[in-house]
């Protein structure tokens, strides 16, 4: 196998595992806050991204080593093992599809549990806060979610709920009344869901898609091998 060849084939590998190990950094330093109210645990989800990742950009230089040196057993060893990625990948992504009605429910559970124990302290309050301030919603299903939390009789409900600070006092919050007209309508369960529902097709396609591209470079890895 020529140079050339070898380029070809481990370039799109190697931006596979740039995009894994990218995708897996950016999941646990910006959304992990967040996977305390997707979770019940700890996820292993960004280490798993990261470490494939890590795995195919690492292994690719020995794709670019074997090519190097002209070894067609190391090549079909670095073949196999896109295979094998692939075949991880693949089931995560169909185990997440098949499974997002379930992933749902914990959502649904693990996010009202933080509602009713929030006390505006502790990582899972600050994250409840995060949600609400960014998709600009407030409870679970609507603002009346927090009428019945530990926190609404000492303090209301939570500013994070706020449309406009400036017009959102701790008095305005602690009247169910009042709140309804200074808080965001909307809850954060139904506009969660929402966005999983529209963008559910398109994290299939480029799972997929980037599955589909280590297989492809396999097999061009094992066709030019055989022609040596």
């Amino acid at each position: 196998m020529n140079l050339v060849s070898g380029v070809k084939i481990i370039i799109p590998s190697q931006v596979t595992g740039v995009v894994l190990l990218s995708v897996g950094l950016w999941w646990k330093f910006m959304l992990g806050p967040y996977m305390l109210l997707i979770s019940s645990g700890p996820s292993n989800v960004p280490y798993l991204l990261t470490g494939t990742g890590g795995f195919i950009v690492l292994f690719g230089l020995f794709g670019c080593f074997a090519t190097c040196r002209g070894r067609p057993w190391m090549l079909k060893l670095f073949a196999v093992s896109l295979s094998l990625v692939f075949m991880t990948e693949l089931v995560a992504g169909i185990s997440g599809f098949v499974f997002r009605h379930e992933i749902k429910g914990t959502f649904l559970m693990t996010y009202s549990d933080a509602v009713m124990r929030y006390d505006g302290r502790d990582d899972r309050s600050l994250a409840v806060d995060g949600v609400q301030r960014r998709l600009r919603c407030c409870g679970v299903h609507n603002y009346t979610s927090w009428l019945s939390s530990v926190y609404f009789p000492l303090s209301g409900i939570p500013a994070s709920c706020c449309v406009n600070f400036s017009d959102c006092s701790g008095a305005d919050l602690k009247n169910a009344t009042l709140a309804a007209h200074k808080v965001y309508k909307q809850g954060c369960y139904e506009l969660v869901m929402s966005f999983m529902d529209g963008n559910v097709g398109i994290i299939a396609g480029v799972t997929f898609g980037i599955a589909f591209s280590q297989v492809l470079g396999s097999l061009n890895v094992l066709l030019e091998t055989d022609k040596h």
